[in-house]
């Protein structure tokens, strides 16, 4: 039985799983930039290791409320279609080897156009974590405002 290996993140009350091999890093929230004129996601960009990273509000993007960052907030760096990028997380829970056994394909009501991100549930014990694809977060146009943000 083949596994799945995910790093395992919260936004608000809800588990979310990414895929390891897409995860460069897990960084402590830093101040971010903000850089004008950009999507509302987009929360601007950090110097991350002498290296300009554009920074990403997942909350945002999920129609979550807005949450000051606090001391167990996290930055996954990411890639994402060739493009690095870091994510804002409230927290990140554990890295877990899920058996594809516990993971179901999402209901289609659930995924949607707006939310094809959506790959799939893993149910582990009495927890439902929900796998995200990385690289359909982020749309075409987004792709390409981040690509002007790194430019500048």
């Amino acid at each position: 039985m083949s596994t799945m290996q995910q790093v395992i993140f919260k936004l608000d009350k809800e588990e979310y799983g990414l895929d390891i091999m897409k995860v460069i890093t897990i960084e402590k929230y830093q101040e971010v930039v903000k850089v004008p004129n950009t999507p509302e996601y987009i929360t601007g960009i950090i110097n991350l290791r002498g290296g300009v990273l554009p920074i990403y509000c997942l909350r945002k993007k999920f129609n979550l409320q807005e949450k000051e960052p606090d001391d167990n907030t996290k930055i996954i760096v990411t890639v994402t279609n060739g493009m690095k990028i870091g994510f804002i997380v409230d927290s990140v829970q554990e890295i877990l080897n899920i058996d594809e056994a516990n993971i179901e394909e999402t209901p289609k009501i659930v995924t949607g156009i707006n939310r094809k991100y959506i790959k799939s549930i893993a149910k582990i014990d009495n927890r439902m974590v929900i796998i995200v694809d990385i690289d359909l977060i982020i749309s075409e146009e987004e792709q390409i405002e981040l690509g002007k943000i790194i430019e500048e």
